[in-house]
C-alpha cells in the first residue's frame, strides 16, 4: 500500500474531521456530521512498513527551527488538523485522553506510566553500556529479570535536581496523555553494579572501547553523593519496540504511512507548548522525542514518545537551570540588538529575577513567569502555531490538576528537604493560575455538554470554566435555539430563546433530527454553537464550535 492510499484512506475515515465546525458545504460534499461522530479513536496504528532508523543533528534541528521553520508575515495558520468534531484530540499513537478526559485517583496520577515498579533490588544490576546520547552521565544496565533501563545521575552539588525533577515531570506528562518512559527514582552505591564482559562505551572521538571498572569510578566521582553514601539516581526503562529516531515538529514522517497530519498542526503539539511553560521544559524539542516501531516489520506501526525531561523546572540537566532559560531563544536578534544600539544599558528584566537557594530545585519561579512570554531554548514550529482553540484545549487540561493532586505528584520525586518540596508545589500551583487566567477565556470557556432529563423536560448542563476556576465573575447567559440541516449547513431560529442565571440551559420542545444551540456569555460576550442529534428519541452533542475573540470581532 502507498503512502497516498494509506493517507486518503485515513482522510475518508476522518471525514468528520475536515467537516468540523466552521466548514460550509457545497453541493456534493458530505453532511457536517457523519454518523460516527463524534470519533475518539484516530485509526493511525494500521500495518506499516518499518521505517528507517534516522538519528537527527541538534546543530541541524536549531538552524531549521531558528532560521526557516518560523511563521511568515503572511502566512495564514489554520486550525489545528486532527481534531473531532468537539473540538477534543482523539486517542492515537501520539497521545492518549488521561486527565483531560477521565477521572484520575491521586494513585493513578502518581503511578504515571510505572508498570515494572523500577530495576530488580532482588540481583545484580549489570552494566551493559555506557550511555553515549545526552549530556548527562551514565550508563545501561540489565536487572534480574533480564530488563534494560538508562541510569542517569545528578550534577555535583545539587543531589535530585534533575532525577527528582525528570520523575515528577514524566508523571506530570503522563497525566497529560503523552507517551512516556518508566522514570524511577533509586538510590545506588556503585558496588551493586558489575559489568558485563561485552560492555563497550563509545567515548567523545567516536571510538568503541570496552567499559571498564574505571569508566564505572569515573561516573560515580562525577555526581553527587548523599550523607549516607549512596548516590540518587533516575532508572529509565528501555521502551517497547524498535528505536527508529526523533520526530520532528514540521510537516510528517515521509516513511511512516499513518503519518498523515503535518506535526505543526496537530493540536497535541502545539498546545504542548503550555503543558513545557507550566513546568518549565525548555528543552521540549526534537531530539528528546523517539518514535518506536510496534510490532513485526511490515505489521506493525509507530508510536511517538516525549523523552528526557531532566530540564524541568529549575533542573539544566547536567546544571542549575539558566537564567534564560523560559524566557528568551538561545539566537533572539531584537534583546542582541537592544543591548548593543544602547551599549548595554538595557538590561534583560529576567536577569534581575530572584531566585530561593534550594540545590534540588534550581532556578524557577512564578513572579517573573508570563505564559505567554515562555519560550523553549530555540523555536519550535508547533508552539509558535498555537492558536487561541489549541491553549484553551490545553489550558483545561492543566485546569484539572487540584492543589492536592499537584502535591502528590511533587511528593513522587522524594525531595529530602521538605522546605524545597513546598516552593515547588506552590510555583507549580502559582504558574498554574496565570496560565488559566490567561488562556481559559481565550476562547468561550464552555465545556462539558451533557443532556439530562426526560423527554419533555430535558435540558442541556455545561460548565463555564472560567466561572468554575474563578478567572471571570460568575454570570448569566443568553440562549437561542435552532433547527439545523445537516446536509445543507443551514438553520431555522426556533422561539425558544432565553436567559438563564446557572450553565443550564432547557431544550426546546421540537422533534428535529439536529438542533442548534447558540450560547453566548453574558457581559464578556464569549460565544458557543452547540450542535446536537436525535438518536433513538433522545438528543446527543455531536458538535462544539467555541469562538474566540477575533472571531466575534470579525462578525
Amino acid at each position: 500500500m502507498s503512502k497516498r492510499t494509506a493517507g486518503l484512506l485515513l482522510l475518508l475515515f476522518w471525514g468528520s474531521v475536515a467537516s468540523a465546525p466552521g466548514r460550509s458545504p457545497s453541493a456534493g460534499t458530505p453532511p457536517r456530521y457523519l454518523a460516527d461522530d463524534p470519533l475518539w479513536h484516530d485509526p493511525d496504528n494500521l500495518p506499516s512498513p518499518l521505517p528507517e532508523e534516522r538519528d537527527l543533528s541538534q546543530l541541524y534541528d536549531f538552524i531549521i527551527n531558528t532560521f526557516f521553520l518560523r511563521p511568515g508575515g503572511d502566512e495564514e495558520i489554520p486550525e489545528a488538523a486532527n481534531v473531532n468534531t468537539l473540538d477534543e484530540v482523539p486517542d492515537s499513537s501520539w497521545f492518549t485522553n488521561r486527565i483531560g478526559r477521565k477521572t484520575l485517583s491521586l494513585e493513578e496520577l502518581v503511578r504515571g506510566p510505572d508498570q515494572s515498579g523500577g530495576p530488580d533490588p532482588s540481583g545484580p544490576w549489570t552494566v551493559i553500556a555506557g550511555k553515549t546520547q545526552g549530556i548527562t552521565p551514565g550508563f545501561r544496565i540489565r536487572d534480574a529479570r533480564g530488563d534494560v533501563y538508562f541510569m542517569k545521575f545528578d550534577p555535583r552539588g545539587h543531589p535530585q535536581l534533575a532525577t527528582s525533577s525528570e520523575v515528577i515531570a514524566t508523571a506530570f506528562f503522563h497525566a497529560f496523555g503523552y507517551y512516556v518512559p518508566e522514570n524511577y527514582l533509586v538510590f545506588v552505591r556503585k558496588e551493586q553494579f558489575t559489568i558485563a564482559a561485552e560492555a563497550t562505551l563509545t567515548d567523545q572521538e567516536g571510538k568503541k572501547r570496552s567499559f571498564t571498572e574505571q569508566d564505572l569510578e569515573q561516573i560515580f566521582r562525577r555526581v553527587e553523593h548523599l550523607p549516607d553514601g549512596t548516590v540518587p539516581a533516575l532508572a529509565s526503562l528501555r521502551l517497547d519496540g524498535r528505536p527508529i529516531g526523533p520526530f520532528e515538529y514540521w510537516d510528517v514522517r515521509s516513511d511512516d504511512l499513518n503519518d498523515v497530519f503535518p506535526h505543526q498542526h496537530r493540536r497535541e503539539l502545539r498546545g504542548l507548548r503550555l503543558f513545557a511553560a507550566w513546568l518549565n521544559h525548555d528543552d521540549s524539542r526534537s531530539i528528546n522525542t523517539l518514535d518506536m516501531y510496534l510490532g513485526e516489520p511490515g505489521a506493525g506501526h509507530v508510536r511517538h514518545h516525549l523523552i528526557d525531561f531532566g530540564s524541568c523546572f529549575g533542573s539544566g540537566s547536567v546544571k542549575v537551570q539558566s537564567r534564560r532559560a523560559g524566557n528568551e531563544y538561545i539566537l533572539e536578534w531584537g534583546p542582541i540588538l537592544k543591548a548593543a544600539v544602547t551599549l548595554g544599558i538595557w538590561d534583560r528584566p529576567w536577569r534581575r529575577v530572584r531566585y530561593p537557594n534550594y540545590p534540588s530545585i534550581g532556578r524557577f519561579e512564578a513572579e517573573f513567569f508570563q505564559p505567554e512570554r515562555w519560550k523553549p531554548e530555540y523555536p519550535n514550529p508547533a508552539f509558535e502555531r498555537m492558536k487561541a482553540r489549541d491553549a484553551f484545549w490545553a489550558a483545561k487540561i492543566i485546569a484539572k490538576f487540584s492543589d492536592e493532586a499537584v502535591g502528590a505528584l511533587v511528593e513522587k520525586g522524594r525531595l529530602l528537604n521538605p522546605e524545597a518540596a513546598a516552593y515547588l508545589t506552590d510555583t507549580l500551583l502559582r504558574r498554574r493560575d496565570k496560565i488559566l487566567r490567561r488562556y481559559l477565556p481565550a476562547v468561550a470557556p464552555f465545556d462539558e455538554f451533557e443532556v439530562v432529563g426526560r423527554s419533555g423536560d430535558r435540558s442541556i448542563g455545561f460548565a463555564d470554566l472560567a466561572s468554575r476556576h474563578r478567572v471571570l465573575e460568575p454570570s448569566s447567559y443568553t440562549y437561542a435555539w435552532y433547527r439545523y440541516d445537516n446536509c445543507r449547513d443551514t438553520s431555522d431560529p426556533l422561539e425558544a430563546v432565553g436567559v438563564v442565571d446557572s450553565p443550564s440551559v432547557p431544550l426546546p420542545p421540537d422533534d428535529a433530527p439536529f438542533l442548534r444551540l447558540e450560547l453566548t456569555r453574558n457581559g464578556t460576550g464569549h460565544r458557543a454553537d452547540v450542535y446536537l442529534r436525535q438518536e433513538a428519541g433522545e438528543y446527543r452533542v455531536v458538535g462544539v464550535e467555541r469562538h474566540s475573540r477575533q472571531d466575534r470581532d470579525d462578525r
